[in-house]
Formats: C-alpha cells, sequence, structure tokens
C-alpha cells in the first residue's frame, strides 16, 4: 500500500466555513486547510474581508492562522488582477495565513461570468503572470500554490497551464483532474493525465477530484505518481476520511457524526445575524453529502426538513445526541 505524505483540506465555497473546517480538523491530521475564495477585483479589501472568510486569523498567540487543533489555514484568492491579487496576498499573510493559494479552476457560472477561477484556463500567460507577481509580493518562507483544472473544455493547454505555474514561481500546485466543462461528473475524472503532468513538473503535484475512500486514494496516489492528496466533498461523505487514509481508522460512528452536527448548529459568526436559516440550510447541505455513507443521514433529513430556525435545528439535534 502506497503511503500517503500530506492530506490536504480542499476549498468548498459555500460549504466549507470556519467552524465546519474547526470541526474536521479536531477528529483528522490534515496538513493543512484551504479556505473559500476571498474574491479580488481592482482594491485591496478591509480586514473584515478576511476575518469574515477566515476566522482563524482573529485566534490568539500560537493558534492565529490555524484551527484550534493547530491545522494550518492558507487563504485562498481569487481574480485575474496580478497587481490587486498580489496586494491582498500581501494583507493576507500580514493577517496570520500561513501562504497564499490561487484559485485557477472553480467552475462556478457566477465566477467564470466574471472572468475568475476556471476561466483563468484560457489564458495560461495570465496564469503566469498572476502566480509571479504573488510570488514576488509574497516573502519567499509562505508557500505560494496554485488550483487549477486539466482546462476549459479540453485538456489541450494541461502542460502549458501547469508549466505557467511552475515558471511564475508556485511553491506548489493542485491538480484537479477534470476540465471545467467536466464539472463534477465521476467518468470524467483523470487522474492519468495528473500523473503525466507531474512528470514534468519539478515542483510538489497536489491531486484533487473523486478521492471518497482509501480504495480511491490509493488509486489516485498509483495514477498521478502523488504522494500529497486533496480532499473536499469526500470529508464531508466520510468525516473523518483523513484519519482512515492516514491511519487507517475506522469510520466515525453515527454518534459521533450527530454531535458534529449538533455542535455546529451551535456556531455563532457575526457575520450571519441577519442570515437566520445559514445553520439549517447548511446542515441539510451537509447531511445530502453524509447519506453517501450513512443511511441514517436519510432519515434524519427527512425529519428535519421544514426547519429553519437555527434554534428549531439546535433542540431537535440535542434529542438525538447522547451528550
Amino acid at each position: 500500500m502506497q503511503q500517503v505524505n500530506r492530506i490536504i483540506l480542499a476549498p468548498m465555497e459555500g460549504v466549507l466555513d470556519g467552524a465546519v473546517r474547526e470541526l474536521l480538523t479536531q477528529v483528522n491530521q490534515y496538513d493543512y486547510c484551504v479556505t473559500e475564495f476571498v474574491r479580488v477585483t481592482d482594491q485591496l479589501l478591509p480586514k473584515k474581508t478576511y476575518y469574515r472568510l477566515c476566522p482563524e486569523l482573529q485566534h490568539q498567540d500560537s493558534f492565529q492562522g490555524k484551527t484550534l487543533s493547530g491545522t494550518p489555514i492558507r487563504v485562498q484568492l481569487l481574480g485575474q488582477s496580478p497587481e490587486h491579487l498580489a496586494a491582498n496576498a500581501v494583507r493576507a499573510i500580514e493577517l496570520g495565513s500561513f501562504g497564499i493559494d490561487l484559485n485557477a479552476g472553480c467552475p462556478a457560472k457566477t465566477v467564470v461570468g466574471s472572468q475568475g477561477g476556471a476561466y483563468l484556463l484560457k489564458t495560461p500567460e495570465l496564469i503566469y503572470q498572476i502566480t509571479r507577481a504573488v510570488r514576488q509580493a509574497v516573502a519567499k518562507e509562505f508557500p505560494v500554490s496554485v488550483k487549477v483544472r486539466l482546462g476549459w473544455d479540453d485538456k489541450s493547454l494541461c502542460y502549458e497551464i501547469a508549466d505557467a505555474v511552475e515558471q511564475g514561481g508556485a511553491t506548489e500546485i493542485t491538480i484537479h483532474g477534470r476540465t471545467k466543462e467536466d464539472g463534477y461528473r465521476a467518468d470524467r475524472i483523470d487522474w492519468q493525465t495528473i500523473g503525466k503532468i507531474q512528470q514534468t513538473l519539478s515542483i510538489p503535484v497536489i491531486a484533487n477530484g473523486e478521492i471518497f475512500s482509501v480504495q480511491a486514494a490509493q488509486q489516485c496516489m498509483q495514477e498521478t505518481h502523488c504522494q500529497d492528496i486533496m480532499i473536499g466533498r469526500g470529508a464531508l461523505n466520510l468525516p473523518n476520511i483523513a484519519n482512515i487514509i492516514r491511519l487507517n481508522e475506522e469510520r466515525l460512528a453515527w454518534d459521533k457524526v450527530l454531535t458534529i452536527l449538533y455542535r455546529y448548529a451551535q456556531t455563532t459568526q457575526e457575520h450571519l445575524e441577519n442570515k437566520p436559516f445559514y445553520h439549517s440550510s447548511r446542515i441539510k447541505q451537509w447531511l445530502t453529502y453524509l447519506k453517501v455513507e450513512y443511511p441514517q443521514a436519510v432519515t434524519l433529513l427527512q425529519e428535519i426538513r421544514t426547519l429553519k430556525a437555527q434554534q428549531e435545528m439546535i433542540d431537535a439535534l440535542a434529542k438525538r445526541v447522547e451528550l
């Protein structure tokens, strides 16, 4: 069995917020986490924007920029202006981020519609310029990573994209094994092409996409020749998947998963004051992932489907949790 080196918790816009990162890093040994993207347009963003998307920056002393279990956080920036991305990268580092991640892979319509994320895959030269600008702005001791896909609607530029990242001075590259047009279709995952790209680069390559089990992680590492992997949706399907892969742990029992959901329901965040249904919608969303591995999640989702207020969700989960 191939030994994994690093396991990174992926950025998932609208899903993996600071509270979820906190809970997942308590039950897993992740090497670092990447935040939901901070959208950069044409200005230096205020500190409050970073604190909202990366509350770990406000932790005190040795936990600044880390979850309370000690896992480092890397702020992810999304945009298309090298100058403004570089300025915001400096700010994120000053606030305590353990490096910078650049988003060149998000396939969401709202993102690519504003020429960000996966839209950059059309222009490797711009990826190079962005990477170079950020690398030159950020002190060398802080890593700069870039997350990409294999291309826009085909893979014809995949080597050029990866070369742009390396030539721009990135510390490492994360490659999601699908094109933008592939979306998240399971049948489109292409780990072998990641492996071919990996052989052309001298910087570390982190493989990403369709890792939902130990078996998938092993197959991914074998086909990509990578020992570093990034896990996204799999971390929500199976909350302790990193430790299952790394340490051969048993999967969490359902009662432990319920406790995680209950603790999440109780979290408070200042920016959610005007979003009274935030927790209920997020927990229902999480249950749709969990039901892949836990049939109990299907029943629970049915039982709480009409609940909206945070306190309603807390009360409903409290009845089911063994405290």
